[in-house]
């Protein structure tokens, strides 16, 4: 019987700011409890599980770090899980102009149970990338992907790869001329985590596999470099094959975005 209690604390102590380089161009400023990352796509609000503060010094906190990013003209989200204190966070924020987004399933597995030799469909070759071509290429895939702009998240791996090579692994599955499913494995110093990210599937070749052959890949890929234990903020349509290959559920997550007016 696996203890989701003790799972759950570890992710609490071990999980909730980042560890190991700051990717370039980014910093990492504190403001009382949160930690406060700036200078990526969008800003973000990482928090212990506990911000310490309620009614008006709680909306004086959240206030203070929408208007520092509006002074930015950027926007900024506040990732909160369903375990957080004080209970009245979600509501404080929506009251801020902060609007919720899809909740996502905080999953964790043992690498070494998921760990596996990947297998993939027939004419396709996983292989890891970081060229700056392959960057864009991984943008393009996850904007056809996702249906979204994504062309962001091109500068931003380049900045993690940049900060430290060793923190990052982005693994792309490749058909002929084109990325049918990326997925990045991201190593957290100092903890027993790796944090699985990604795993963005084209449309027209989901449901052959590919993202169950990430999984192992990356969880093999934790094995090794040491690292014990695996998290995953799964959509609805990843949480379902997570749970079929050993993951376990903690808690939920959401976050809460705010944006400028145009």
């Amino acid at each position: 019987m696996v203890d989701t209690d003790a799972l759950l604390a570890a992710y609490d102590a071990q999980m909730r700011v980042p560890t190991g380089a700051v990717p370039t161009g980014m910093t990492y400023e504190y403001d009382g409890p949160l930690l406060r990352i700036v200078g990526g796509h969008v800003g973000r609000i990482r928090a212990p599980r506990d911000a310490g503060v309620t009614s008006a010094e709680l909306d004086r906190l959240i206030a203070r770090q929408r208007d520092y990013f509006r002074a930015r003209g950027q926007g900024v989200e506040w990732k909160v899980r369903s375990h957080d204190l004080p209970v009245e966070l979600p509501e404080r924020l929506v009251a801020a102009g902060f609007v919720a987004g899809d909740p996502a399933t905080v999953l964790l597995g043992f690498a070494e149970e998921v760990a596996a030799d990947p297998v993939l469909p027939d004419g396709v070759v996983l292989r890891r990338i970081s060229s700056a071509e392959d960057l864009r290429r991984l943008a393009d895939q996850q904007s056809e992907a996702l249906g979204q702009d994504c062309s962001w998240v091109a500068a931003d791996l380049a900045a993690r790869v940049s900060a430290d090579p060793d923190q990052i692994t982005i693994l792309a599955a490749e058909a002929g001329d084109r990325f049918v499913c990326i997925a990045l494995v991201e190593y957290c110093p100092g903890t027993d985590f790796v944090a699985l990210l990604g795993g963005a599937t084209l449309p027209d070749w989901r449901g052959r596999g590919l993202y169950r052959a990430m999984i192992a890949a990356r969880a093999r890929e934790a094995v090794a470099r040491g690292f014990r234990l695996l998290h995953v903020d799964a959509s609805s349509a990843s949480a379902p094959i997570l749970r079929g290959c050993g993951f376990h559920e903690i808690a939920i997550s959401t976050h809460y975005q705010w944006t400028p007016r145009q």
